[in-house]
């Protein structure tokens, strides 16, 4: 038995065989054969790449960074850790990891004239915002980063980036508050320099909590990479004019400020706050059934099982409201989890909570506003868009992104002159 499909035209009785190649049928092969073309809004079932980052499969909720189970990555490994193993395609040795954390410490500060652009900003000025500009302007302070054919120039541009996003985002935040920005300390590590800068004030030196570090890190490597949603799809349909990676990533970071990719633990939040009390829950739930309310938080586009993200962030809880304090929303969140996954209402549409469920609880509890629940997505996931960003550069397949589309207009109109049409 070949790998093959046969397709039968109706309309002529002309019959086409297809190569069936990973699971998928060559949609080039398909069109010449049959002259037609595959129409998929949202590209539900249409693969852009062949890539070999990220693995999910949803139905039995696995997540795989290079083949390593997110899991374990999550337990025994560190966030930089796993930034070069999406970039480079393995685990370091320990002379590798040293230079690795080496480079990305020591290029974390960014040019002044970057500083002096987020300080013109209003001072109401959300931080994504801020973040996508700033991380466009780095462009033209590296002009070298267009020669995306050279790897070693591609190198630097991602160790630049994946440095930098964390004062970027730290000074977004600042900003906000009308606080004066702080410098990266080199002697913290990734996640404890980031918090330095995010809430240093007088002290001579930042001590971050170890146990919010570990959360952190936990929630950065949970974020770095997740196959190819909408922000990857931004990043490599934008990497495919071959224009240099600041470009493509803002790309990303636009595609993440929309509400519908990046914004669901804010939603989450305040679902949780429309509930007020656990007695509310019932209510609530018959009120979703209905179609009255929205259940934020679970279900996942890819996903049809609970999401192993989920169940990691869940853990992660705990250690930061041992700092913290619990918050009162916890509770809510626990008994609703609770409640829906033994409903048959929701089990039968495989409705189990994703990462969003629980992470903007630890964020808020951090005392981050929710305006900056994106920026933290956004700075893991820096990361995997350059891991996602690089494969694309060293496709031999890839063309610049084109789609087809269905044209719908008015056809062969007759103009008419501006003096008739006014006359």
């Amino acid at each position: 038995m070949t790998d093959s499909l046969t397709i039968r035209d109706n309309r002529t009785g002309d019959e086409h065989e297809l190569t069936i190649t990973d699971g998928t049928i060559s949609a080039g092969e398909f069109g010449k054969a049959t002259g037609l073309a595959v129409y998929d809004p949202g590209f539900t079932n249409t693969a852009s790449c062949r890539s070999a980052v990220t693995y999910i499969d949803g139905d039995a909720g696995i997540l795989e960074y290079r083949g390593y189970p997110i899991e374990q990555l999550a337990e025994d490994s560190t966030f930089l850790e796993v930034a070069y193993l999406l970039i480079k395609g393995e685990l370091p040795t320990k002379d590798q990891y040293d230079q690795w954390v080496h480079d990305i410490t020591y290029h974390t500060y960014v040019h002044e004239n970057i500083k002096s652009l987020m300080q013109g900003f209003r001072y109401d000025a959300h931080p994504m915002g801020m973040l996508l500009s700033s991380v466009g302007a780095l462009s033209t302070f590296y002009p070298d980063a267009r020669e995306i054919a050279d790897p070693s120039t591609r190198e630097i541009q991602v160790i630049r980036m994946i440095a930098k996003m964390p004062t970027l985002g730290a000074w977004a935040f600042r900003h906000a508050q009308g606080k004066p920005y702080i410098y990266p300390d080199n002697d913290l590590s990734y996640t404890e320099n980031f918090l330095s800068m995010l809430f240093r004030m007088s002290e001579p030196k930042y001590q971050a909590d170890p146990r919010l570090v570990k959360a952190l890190e936990v929630l950065f490597i949970l974020h770095a990479d997740h196959e190819q949603n909408c922000s990857t799809n931004a990043v490599r349909s934008v990497g495919s004019s071959q224009v240099d990676p600041y470009s493509a990533v803002s790309a990303g970071i636009a595609a993440l400020y929309g509400p519908l990719h990046g914004g669901a633990n804010e939603a989450v939040l305040k679902m949780l706050r429309k509930i007020k009390t656990k007695d509310n829950i019932p209510a609530f739930i018959e009120g979703v059934k209905e179609g009255k309310e929205r259940l934020m938080g679970f279900g996942h586009r890819v996903y049809k099982n609970y999401d192993p993200r989920a169940k990691i962030i869940k853990k992660a809880c705990d250690d930061v409201f041992e700092v913290t304090g619990v918050n009162p929303l916890l509770e809510i969140a626990q008994e609703l989890e609770r409640i829906a996954l033994e409903d048959e209402y929701f089990v039968k549409r495989k409705l189990y909570p994703n990462v969003d469920f629980y992470s903007g609880l630890i964020y808020e509890a951090l005392q981050f506003p929710p305006e900056m629940f994106t920026v933290l997505f956004a700075i893991p996931r820096t990361a995997g868009w350059l891991a996602q960003w690089g494969e694309l550069v060293d496709d031999k397949e890839q063309k610049i992104a084109r789609p087809k589309q269905i044209y719908t207009g008015d056809r062969t109109l007759k103009f008419t002159p501006a003096a008739q049409r006014w006359a």
